[in-house]
């Protein structure tokens, strides 16, 4: 189940035409790769989080297109 108080909005842009839009990270996931569909483009975005191990909260996000290796 979702637990709301652990998403957290990150605002970032898409790696294809540049657009803002928020990502929702849930920091209870841990590090992970995802994939969101672009809501401007529609392009596939490869999205990387990766959680820090001392503060596992604090969350890196790395966004890529389909063809690069994150």
């Amino acid at each position: 189940s979702m637990h709301e108080e652990s998403l957290s909005p990150r605002r970032v842009r898409c790696p294809y035409c540049d657009a803002p839009f928020d990502l929702l990270l849930d920091a209870s996931q841990g590090s992970q790769l995802t994939w969101e569909d672009c809501h401007v483009c529609c392009a596939p975005i490869q999205v990387r989080i990766d959680a820090d191990p001392i503060e596992p909260e604090a969350l890196t996000v790395t966004l890529g297109r389909d063809d690069e290796v994150l």
